[in-house]
């Protein structure tokens, strides 16, 4: 069996990895435009905070263990064409380009960051993404000698990168073109994230909502100032654009694969696309949400890795379905943990759902402990059937296990009804003695049209 895999970053790797150990006889070769492979994009803002010193940290697996495993690795190559009807793909390794031939080929090739088109913004080299290593340590670098940082897009990373820059002593203004940050979230949530945020502001950092940038100038090669719609003049050492990704889908719809409504590749339950015996994995493949059944594009490293190991049992011969997403994220910011999963109001009702709500603020263990911290915690269920539909909470660390317990909710398609009866842990340094998403459903049962 031939195996050839495009990308190599999370899917792609994990792909080629459990290929290998399921065919241990098969020939497997990676190609990646990046200098390196296998490694946690995740982690990049935490180690241009500082956090750790060393990027290898990020490397999950280097090019010489895979050969060592017997994955031919292939970096700073680019796959210029797949050729389906013959069953090869042109590599630009040479002038001309080499043909290799393939009997399954696995798509992973993730996602690109998104930049808006403004006045100046490709003139200067401190104008930074947040997507490979070379990135991070190019942003950490000059972290170190700046002063003053502009961030473009309050999603996770933007708010990560937030909390970054501002412990590494830099003034930051946060650009948002959107009323609020985490659009991700429902608005209400929202609004409470940034006034939490806002508590911990010693004056380290300002949020424009409903900014754009229009203009970058400065002198010579680096950025110095920026213009916004509004008016606003900042002054800065440095941008950097966490203003969203898209997928990476140019080679597949050249070749004729479909691409979804979302805008990334068309798959199946086996990660198949359209043409046979080629398969799409990762940041550039289309989702299915669980709980909506709606084709999704949510880009997150955890579910390039289910779909990487997914993409490679099929192509191996193994049976492998892959259910969908929920869209389960989390992340931290001067001390504040934002977690989601499934449906938001917003979402739940645009899909022909009847949205009930509440929000419960509480604190995260019983109040006399001396670390007790106060958590928002929003659940959302239809009011008619009962079914759990999502989650988002706000708070300390311990905010996204209540988050957590929600996913088994919806992958088990609970009712609030019957979430009530479950037996959650109880002890004062970890919980209420009646923890706060149990008081959420006994609430959300008086809303619903069965008033469990």
């Amino acid at each position: 069996m031939n195996i050839v895999i495009v990308g190599a970053v999370a899917a792609g790797a994990k792909a080629a990895a459990k290929i290998k150990r399921l065919l241990p006889n098969s020939s497997v070769k990676i190609f990646t435009q990046d200098s390196h492979v296998s490694y946690s994009s995740c982690g990049l803002p935490y180690y241009i905070q500082g956090n750790f010193t060393d990027y290898k940290a990020l490397l999950v697996r280097s090019p010489e263990e895979f050969r060592a495993a017997g994955i031919d690795v292939y970096l700073n190559t680019k796959v210029e064409k797949i050729l389906p009807n013959q069953k090869e793909i042109i590599v630009s390794s040479s002038a001309k380009g080499d043909l290799i031939p393939y009997d399954r080929l696995i798509i992973a090739t993730g996602a690109t960051p998104y930049i808006p088109e403004i006045k100046g913004v490709n003139k200067f080299k401190n104008i930074y993404t947040v997507r490979t290593i070379e990135d991070g340590i190019n942003i950490r670098n000059k972290v170190l000698n700046s002063k003053k940082a502009v961030i473009v897009g309050s999603g996770y990373i933007g708010i990560e990168l937030l909390e970054g820059l501002v412990k590494n002593g830099l003034y930051v203004d946060l650009i948002e073109h959107n009323s609020h940050i985490m659009k991700t979230l429902d608005e209400d949530m929202s609004e409470l994230a940034r006034n939490r945020l806002e508590s911990a502001n010693n004056n380290n950092f300002s949020i424009h909502l409903s900014e754009e940038i229009t203009e970058i100038s400065g002198d010579g090669e680096e950025a110095s100032v920026i213009r916004t719609s509004s008016g606003l003049v900042i002054e800065t050492d440095m941008i950097i654009f966490s203003s969203g990704v898209r997928p990476n889908v140019e080679i597949a719809r050249d070749c004729g694969i479909e691409i979804g409504t979302t805008g990334a590749i068309k798959v199946d339950k086996l990660m198949r696309t359209s043409i046979e015996d080629i398969y799409a994995c990762g940041d550039c493949a289309e989702k299915t949400h669980i709980v909506s059944g709606e084709k999704v594009w949510i880009p997150l490293g955890s579910t390039a890795n289910k779909e990487g190991r997914c993409a490679a049992m099929n192509a191996a011969g193994v049976y492998c379905e892959f259910e969908g997403v929920l869209g389960s994220t989390v992340t931290r910011c001067l001390n504040t943990t934002i977690a989601m999963t499934g449906l938001t109001e917003r979402d739940a009702a645009k899909v022909g759902y009847t949205p009930i709500s509440v929000i419960v603020k509480k604190y995260d263990k019983v109040a006399y402990m001396p670390d007790a911290s106060e958590m928002t915690l929003k659940v959302v269920a239809d009011k008619i059937t009962g079914l759990i539909l999502g989650a988002q909470a706000i708070g300390p660390i311990g905010a996204d296990k209540r988050v957590n317990t929600i996913t088994s909710a919806l992958i088990g398609h609970l009712t609030v009804e019957e979430f009530s009866n479950n037996d959650l842990t109880y002890s004062p340094p970890y919980s209420t003695t009646i923890d706060p998403l149990l008081n959420a459903m006994q609430i959300l049962c008086t809303k619903t049209t069965r008033r469990c």
